[in-house]
């Protein structure tokens, strides 16, 4: 027994300085990135309010539901509002589950929902279409804030409290007729491959010199910049120009985001920010 005691103590002694070292070097490792994360600076934006000069310009259009009573919202399909002026103060949009439609009444800084109909569609998550629904009925006022480049609706109830929070859409930009420019670097503009997006409706139409494409888009709230193509189709018809569609397709799958070049030209992005296709505005007769 004192044998193996003495063993023992031995054993401690001669890893000790090794077991020492490794603790002041993962002590310095620490010092080092305790002092860099002290060094940096932190640029994150305020929340700025934006002062309501025209409500009917500035409200106008089309808002993602991004949170509820402070908490995310999750839903299976994309909740959303548009706001109607020109219909007369209509509002419509999708709860997460179901098409609604209703009208709203403005009055300076006073907001208003009424009337609301729905598709009356079976939900998967029928807590989260109601809780929608019932902070709707709860609006009452309103404020409009920005962050960065992006604007958001702040709907509360008559205590003031916030009970929804919308983000405007930023791919307004992305709207209208393209020729694709670029495919991975190359140039294919003399191809006349176009396309036509509604960011609004969420569609895509197209044609790649040998087939008609057409497909859905899908946007998430929580992203700015952020399209993705899916479900795309072409008539298939077997032609030359087969491999450029094609290379058209993929990419157009790859896409995760896009970005504006200049007045003109969009880039779109795929997952690690590298340009898969180059987009030049045209006009469509």
């Amino acid at each position: 027994m004192r044998k193996y005691i003495v063993i023992t103590l031995l054993m401690a002694l001669l890893m000790a300085p090794a077991t020492m070292d490794a603790r002041k070097k993962k002590d310095k490792k620490m010092e080092k990135r305790g002092v860099s994360v002290e060094n940096v600076t932190n640029v994150e934006q305020p929340m700025r309010e934006i002062a309501i000069t025209n409500a009917a310009q500035q409200l106008y259009g089309e808002w993602d539901i991004v949170s509820m009573r402070k908490k995310k919202v999750y839903t299976l399909e994309r909740a959303y509002l548009y706001l109607d002026f020109a219909g007369g103060n209509k509002v419509y949009g999708n709860n997460g589950c179901n098409t609604i439609n209703g009208t709203f009444q403005l009055s300076g800084n006073n907001l208003m929902f009424n009337e609301f109909i729905t598709s009356g569609k079976s939900c998967h998550n029928v807590t989260a279409e109601k809780t929608i629904m019932h902070a709707l009925a709860d609006v009452r006022k309103y404020t409009l804030t920005a962050q960065y480049n992006a604007q958001y609706l702040n709907l509360m109830n008559a205590k003031g409290n916030v009970v929804m929070v919308l983000k405007r859409h930023n791919l307004d930009a992305m709207n209208g007729a393209w020729l694709v420019k670029e495919i991975d670097s190359e140039n294919v503009a003399q191809l006349n491959m176009r396309l036509v997006i509604d960011a609004v409706m969420q569609t895509i139409h197209g044609d790649s010199g040998c087939n008609i494409i057409n497909g859905i888009i899908t946007l998430d709230p929580t992203k700015d910049m952020a399209i993705q193509f899916e479900d795309l189709r072409s008539t298939e018809h077997d032609c030359e120009r087969i491999d450029n569609e094609t290379a058209l397709l993929l990419a157009l799958e790859r896409t995760e985001s896009c970005k504006r070049i200049n007045q003109y030209e969009m880039a779109l992005l795929d997952n690690k920010g590298s340009i898969v296709i180059v987009l030049q505005r045209i006009n469509l007769r």
